[in-house]
């Protein structure tokens, strides 16, 4: 009975989403039709029930504030003064001006919380920059591609906070997670980049003439905002001066400061800002929801149980069972975004990977990592295709560019595994166990 109940539940939901049906849409009739068939409980009040306490969640809030503050600087020049800021001091370097790219996307990450803002963001500067000063663009595309990834890890991370919310844990703790994995995601991408460099000098044009040590730092002025805005919204969460949702809030202040100062505040700009930040969250706001009554409907079917289970009768231990969910991940990268995966595995995952021994906390940095490849792969990469919409460039090229950017996230992955303490020792030196 179990495997038939899993079977048509899954059968159910894959083919809804290949019919193109919208992901919340899908999971709503695939829960109903759980509900009906295999349970006595009434659908509608389980619909309720379900939705609500799923939405009606305090560190929920916290979800739409980061997200208008990254549509509010999305509109912004910073991005212009990110590259002005960080050229000087990466132009001599292995790889030249390319490196903008990581350690911009880096940056922006920390205040966006956002892969796609990150990635329209900052490639609408660098690309054409780089493009006119000479550098390969397969470079330019797959640094770009793989480094706005890091705007689902380095705090403020939407999907941190989808995650914390989902499995109950603090969000403060998955911000502070997040800062060594991402560290250590830039400093591969960086390390390859330089490999590269080196050995196909034809990928990026001659060094650039030094600039003097006074006039980097003159340069480096342009950086201020963005420093402002890491220090207000992030500082403060470490800091234990602010919860997530104040230092959302926070945030939005020092934007429309930011962007104010910069002359490109204007009514146009905070009204499409909101409009944009209102139809993110209300699309998130309906997977959570739908999600949420999906796993209520098997939580009465006793699937998860039956699941964790099997799992635990087969004898995997945690390294076994995290390369299975990698691949299991790696599969649902290609077909659905990263915040419907996180939402609509995490209660069937959790109980068995608890079961297994393996800290939620870490697993939620592993979980993001793992979700940061559906960004770059085909044929469900938003990061792709915010690059083809920018440059016009076809989507199998920049994909081809971003896999070097998957396969160092797979070593991520590896490093995380062998060392967790990558992920837990910073929470742990920061807030106590």
């Amino acid at each position: 009975m179990d495997a038939i109940v899993a079977i048509v539940t899954l059968g159910a939901l894959v083919g809804l989403l290949a019919m193109g049906l919208w992901v919340s849409l899908a999971l709503l009739a695939v829960a109903a039709l759980s509900v009906t068939l295999f349970t006595h409980v009434p659908m509608g009040q389980l619909m309720a029930s379900a939705g609500w306490s799923s939405t009606a969640s305090y560190p929920l809030t916290a979800l739409p504030l980061f997200i208008w503050m990254g549509e509010i600087l999305t509109r912004s020049r910073l991005s212009a003064y990110l590259f002005d800021g960080l050229a000087p001091w990466m132009r001599r370097l292995p790889g030249g001006l390319v490196h903008v790219n990581i350690i911009g996307c880096g940056v922006f990450a920390a205040v966006s919380g956002s892969s796609a803002a990150t990635c329209a963001t900052v490639g609408r500067m660098s690309v054409p920059e780089l493009k006119r000063r000479g550098y390969d663009e397969s470079l330019i595309f797959g640094t770009l591609a793989g480094s706005a990834t890091l705007g689902l890890l380095i705090p403020p991370s939407i999907i941190l906070i989808v995650y914390g919310v989902s499995a109950e844990q603090s969000i403060a703790r998955l911000f502070i997670a997040g800062v060594v994995p991402g560290l250590m995601l830039i400093a591969l991408f960086m390390g390859y980049v330089m490999i590269r460099a080196t050995f196909s000098q034809n990928l990026v044009p001659a060094p650039e003439p030094a600039i003097p040590f006074a006039q980097k730092l003159v340069l480096s002025r342009r950086l201020i905002p963005v420093v402002m805005l890491i220090v207000g919204v992030i500082g403060s969460i470490y800091a234990g001066l602010a919860s997530p949702t104040d230092a959302a809030a926070v945030g939005i202040l020092l934007s429309l400061i930011v962007v104010g100062l910069s002359g490109d505040l204007s009514w146009a700009t905070f009204r499409d800002g909101l409009y944009g930040a209102v139809r993110t969250n209300c699309m998130i706001g309906l997977i959570v929801a739908a999600a949420s009554f999906l796993t209520a409907a098997m939580g009465f079917i006793g699937l998860p149980a039956n699941l964790a289970s099997w799992i635990g009768q087969m004898g995997l231990n945690a390294p076994a069972l995290i390369a299975a969910l990698t691949l299991v991940f790696i599969f649902l990268g290609c077909i659905l975004d990263g915040v419907s995966i996180v939402i609509l595995t995490t209660a069937i995952i959790l109980p068995m990977v608890q079961a297994a021994g393996i800290d939620p906390l870490w697993f939620g940095i592993y979980l993001v990592v793992t979700v940061e490849m559906s960004q770059i792969t085909p044929p469900v990469g938003f990061n792709l295709f915010v690059i083809q919409g920018m440059t016009g460039a076809n989507i199998l090229r920049i994909a081809r560019a971003a896999f070097p950017f998957f396969l160092l996230m797979l070593v991520a992955i590896f490093l995380l595994v062998v060392f967790p303490g990558l992920a837990t020792w910073l929470p742990g030196a920061m807030l106590g166990s």
